[in-house]
């Protein structure tokens, strides 16, 4: 029995961890593809921005949890807004990182995937990716958040169980281009709001409030952020 569960543990280490060969360059490409199509049109935007919410608030709350503060809950709404609740100083390095986690998130997310998928550790990034999707459920506070994040994370759970290596391959790859397509847009969103003379409580503004620095220089790093993680992220994918 002993044998037969250390056998079992070491075929599940070697497949979560082990490396997985490298797809083709078309199925790249053609990842590459399917996520800029899921982020340019409008209307398709207005749906695929959940996932970028889900990263943008969950990177709130990952370095709320970081820097000592008390993490309330997490709320994501159908207009793809969402609100993340910490408790703490109002002030000073915890709250500032805490604050400009959210829009440099899903940038460094894809940053991060794209050096695994690099690595070829296309296993591990499917079940990092469900494993923080399921620690961020505990944290929802309302109906529309936990069923997106449990659609979200068994997407990931399914594919990376039950699916062939290429299929896992073009989803992992898809979602990494995504991150890192998808987290260019929403700063660009939020700059576009401020010249109209919306978004006066956007966590460019907070920082503002909290650094004497004005918030056109945050949104320049959110900028700064989502395009080198992009430009870094891509070469890893291609290959470069």
């Amino acid at each position: 029995m002993a044998s037969i569960d250390s056998t079992s543990f070491a075929d599940l280490w070697d497949r979560v961890f082990g490396t997985q060969p490298a797809p083709e360059d078309w199925l790249v490409a053609l990842a590459a593809a399917l996520a800029l199509a899921a982020v340019v049109p409008r209307p398709l935007w207005r749906l695929s921005r959940n996932a970028i919410t889900i990263a943008h608030e969950g990177g709130h709350g990952l370095i709320a949890l970081a820097t000592g503060r008390r993490l309330d809950g997490i709320r994501l709404h159908s207009d793809t807004s969402g609100l993340t609740v910490s408790r703490g100083r109002p002030t000073g390095p915890g709250m500032i990182l805490t604050a400009a986690a959210g829009y440099t998130a899903p940038p460094l997310l894809g940053l991060g995937g794209a050096w695994l998928l690099a690595a070829h550790h296309i296993t591990l990034l499917l079940w990092l990716a469900t494993a923080l999707l399921l620690a961020m459920l505990v944290m929802i506070r309302n109906a529309y958040g936990a069923l997106t994040v449990v659609l979200t994370g068994a997407a990931f759970l399914l594919v990376s169980w039950l699916t062939e290596p290429a299929v896992q391959s073009a989803f992992a790859y898809t979602a990494v281009w995504f991150l890192l397509l998808g987290g260019v847009r929403p700063a660009f969103e939020l700059q576009a709001k401020r010249r109209r003379g919306g978004a006066g409580d956007s966590d460019a503004d907070q920082l503002g409030r909290l650094t004497h620095v004005p918030p056109a220089l945050w949104l320049f790093l959110f900028h700064a952020v989502s395009l080198c993680s992009l430009i870094g992220g891509g070469r890893w994918l291609l290959g470069l």
